[in-house]
C-alpha cells in the first residue's frame, strides 16, 4: 500500500496562538503528528510513504531525514520526501502526484486525528473498492468541528454524488481529509492544475466532474489541528480512545 502526507501548510494560527513548533512537529499524547501518521501507515501494510513539507523551516526535514536514516523507533520507514513552499494543498499534492507509482495510494494532510482501528477497517474497505471497479474511497464523517466544511453528498449505497460548500442538499457527512484513489485521479489533478484551480476541495469536485466512481468510508470522529485548543481536544480524543481499548 502507498500513502502520501502533506505537511506543506505553514500552521499560521497555530503560530499566532502560541504553538511555536511546526505543525508536523506539534505533539499530541506525546507524538509528533507526523510520526503519528507514519506509524499507523505502517501498521496498514506501508510499501512507500511520500511526504511533503515546506522550506520555511528545516525542523521537519531534518526530522524526516533521521527518520530515513534511523527509522521510527528502530522500525526502517519506507520515506520518500520533498521539501518545497506551495501556494495550496492541492498544489502540494501536484508535487506529491510526480513521486506516486501508478498504484493506489491513500493520501492525508499531517493534522488528520482519527481512530487508528477504524483506519483499519477503512483500507480493508479501499481494497475491496479498488477491485470492484472504484475509482476511491473518500474517508467522511458526520462529526462537524471545522470552520469551513466540505460536505460530501452520498446516497443509500455511500457512492459519493457531489462536494458542497454549502449544506444545502442535506449531506450527512463532511470530508475528512483522507483520500484513497486511484492512479486515474492524477489526470484529474493535472486538468484541475491547467484550469488553475487551487484547494483540495475543487481537485474532489473535478473528480465528480471527470465521472470517477467514489464511494465514502464514515469515520465516527475525525479532528485537524487548526487551533491550539483543538490539540486539547485531540488529546481529550485520543484519550478517551485508548480506555476504551484497554
Amino acid at each position: 500500500m502507498n500513502y502520501a502526507i502533506i505537511a506543506a501548510g505553514e500552521g499560521s494560527r497555530l503560530a499566532q496562538e502560541g504553538v511555536n513548533e511546526p505543525k508536523p512537529l506539534v505533539k499530541v499524547q506525546n507524538e509528533y503528528l507526523i510520526d503519528r501518521l507514519i506509524r499507523v501507515f505502517m501498521d496498514n501494510d506501508a510499501e512507500k510513504i511520500t511526504i511533503i513539507c515546506n522550506n520555511l523551516t528545516t525542523k521537519v526535514s531534518q526530522h524526516l531525514l533521521k527518520l530515513e536514516e534511523d527509522g521510527l523507533n528502530g522500525r526502517p520507514v519506507p520515506l520518500n520526501f520533498i521539501v518545497k513552499t506551495t501556494p495550496s494543498s492541492m498544489h502540494s499534492f501536484f508535487e506529491l502526484s510526480k513521486l506516486l507509482d501508478e498504484k493506489p495510494f491513500v493520501m492525508t494532510t499531517v493534522d488528520t486525528i482519527f481512530k487508528a482501528e477504524e483506519f483499519k477497517e477503512y483500507i480493508s474497505d479501499f481494497r475491496e473498492c479498488i477491485n470492484s471497479g472504484y475509482d476511491g474511497l473518500m474517508g467522511v464523517t458526520d462529526y462537524i468541528d471545522d470552520e469551513k466544511p466540505l460536505y460530501v453528498g452520498t446516497d443509500n449505497e455511500l457512492n459519493v454524488t457531489g462536494f458542497f460548500d454549502k449544506n444545502e442538499n442535506g449531506c450527512k457527512y463532511i470530508s475528512g481529509g483522507i483520500y484513497g484513489l486511484n492512479a486515474k485521479s492524477l489526470d484529474t489533478l493535472n486538468d484541475c492544475m491547467e484550469r488553475g484551480e487551487s484547494r483540495m476541495r475543487n481537485f474532489q469536485r473535478g473528480l465528480i466532474r471527470d465521472g470517477r466512481k467514489l464511494k465514502a468510508f464514515s469515520f465516527s470522529k475525525v479532528m485537524d489541528i487548526d487551533h491550539a485548543e483543538d490539540i486539547v481536544k485531540a488529546e481529550q480524543f485520543l484519550g478517551q480512545y485508548a480506555q476504551v481499548l484497554k
